[in-house]
């Protein structure tokens, strides 16, 4: 399935994504967008991250979304998953750490494919991606 996710998804949005270079929630949307995928960085008070626009919310976001990736607290990502669901995403990916039992269900009920506790950027290297 995550092999699946990663090629067939070209657009990202990633809520959480830090303006700060030094950290895993820059530096591994900034691998995805040179790896060609787009990167749409969701954040509450940046304007713009990596060259792209900043939307406040995924419901904010007038692109299709293939995968929603998360770098938030675990306790934030069932409203997350929520939004995922609203906007007709394809999947729900919690980045390593973050795993929640509430959010997969959200998730799942509403169709999308769900992965938690695990680093979108080290799938696609074990993969050869």
């Amino acid at each position: 399935m995550i092999r699946d996710l990663l090629t067939s998804a070209k657009t990202i949005a990633v809520v959480g994504l830090s303006t700060q270079p030094w950290k895993a929630a820059h530096s591994v949307p900034a691998s995805l967008k040179a790896a060609g995928y787009k990167v749409i960085p969701v954040h509450l008070t940046a304007t713009e991250i990596l060259g792209e626009k900043a939307y406040r919310s995924l419901l904010d976001v007038p692109d299709k979304i293939d995968i929603v990736n998360v770098f938030r607290p675990a306790d934030e990502t069932p409203a997350i998953a929520e939004q995922a669901v609203r906007v007709g995403a394809g999947a729900l990916w919690l980045q390593l750490g973050i795993a929640n039992d509430r959010a997969r269900e959200i998730a799942e009920a509403g169709g999308l494919a769900y992965v938690e506790d695990r680093c979108i950027a080290v799938e696609r290297s074990m993969l050869g991606l």
